[in-house]
């Protein structure tokens, strides 16, 4: 991480879109210690270790047994993420335990997986900041996603470590990111 005079700079949150993210399987740990970052390597080589989401909150539950532990379902135009907060995030968490869906909701958080029985892995995001927002701020938010996309599809191409990872890991089909990002345009031109 880089330092700055008032302490530690935050990781950039990349804008993914949730058939990305729901496809993201790649972890790597950046350092040997417990306080070493690890991130999510997705299909177009973005190395998250916070993203930056904007969808419409679908439906929520308190899914924790002692204490409050909320997860929600956040749509946007490409499929579903799933956002979880609990004690640890309690501004997080507060606002998913007020809020009423159908809302548009943004969240910061952290890229988790995890690993079923049967071997499947399981992505969600687990939230350090919620923010109810407006139809507007969600179309951005699509823009803002599809110009990330495109621009990490063509470092794809090029011998970065990261897309040189991602290609080798995922054989990402470029061509279906691009159809996907122009699927998420779509919504915002349909308005």
């Amino acid at each position: 991480m880089a330092e700055s005079g008032s302490g530690f700079v935050r990781e950039v949150a990349h804008r993914i879109f949730a058939a990305e993210f729901k496809e993201s399987n790649l972890q790597a740990k950046e350092g040997q210690d417990q306080y070493s970052p690890s991130y999510l390597l997705t299909p177009t080589g973005a190395k998250c270790n916070r993203v930056f989401i904007v969808g419409t909150l679908t439906e929520k539950e308190d899914v924790g047994t002692d204490n409050e532990f909320w997860r929600g379902r956040i749509v946007d135009p490409t499929g579903a993420f799933f956002v979880t907060a609990g004690q640890y995030q309690p501004e997080a968490a507060q606002v998913l335990a007020k809020v009423t869906p159908p809302e548009f909701i943004a969240v910061i958080g952290k890229p988790n997986t995890f690993t079923t029985k049967e071997g499947n892995m399981l992505t969600s995001i687990r939230a350090e900041s919620l923010q109810i927002v407006d139809a507007a701020t969600r179309d951005r938010w699509v823009l803002d996603a599809a110009k990330h996309t495109m621009a990490r599809l063509e470092k794809l191409k090029g011998n970065e470590p990261d897309a040189v990872k991602a290609r080798e890991h995922y054989s990402t089909n470029v061509e279906t990111y691009r159809a996907m990002v122009a699927q998420a345009l779509e919504t915002v031109k349909a308005k």
